[in-house]
């Protein structure tokens, strides 16, 4: 079973940057077999898809709400995939988890998440 530790979070405001990481143990195989996923989830709504990479690291997806504000990255060798967030807006505040699937298969493993608030 992967371990996901999310950190980075914390307290911003509008218009200020972040870059979350997710430190991942425990896996089977390589990380580079995992996909990597970045979700945020507020209270009484759905999670929601906000980034994502694949196991290569060339080809990564965005919610159209953050196109060209973050970015996905990962960095197999420290077994850490990373988002950066820029231009930050209230709506994006959030809890944000990181989720990894092996091979991309399955619903994979979550982090516990960390806390992102954007206010003025």
């Amino acid at each position: 079973q992967v371990q996901l530790v999310e950190s980075g979070g914390g307290f911003v405001q509008p218009g200020e940057s972040l870059k979350l990481s997710c430190a991942a143990s425990g896996f089977i195989g390589t990380f580079s077999t995992y996909v990597m996923r970045w979700y945020r989830q507020t209270p009484g709504k759905e999670r929601e898809l906000v980034a994502s990479i694949d196991m290569t690291g060339r080809n990564t997806n965005y919610a159209d709400s953050v196109k060209g504000r973050f970015t996905i990255s990962r960095n197999d060798a420290r077994k850490t995939a990373f988002l950066r967030m820029n231009s930050l807006k209230p709506e994006g505040t959030a809890v944000y988890f990181c989720n990894a699937r092996y091979l991309n298969h399955g619903d994979g493993s979550w982090g516990q998440g960390t806390q992102v608030t954007v206010s003025s």
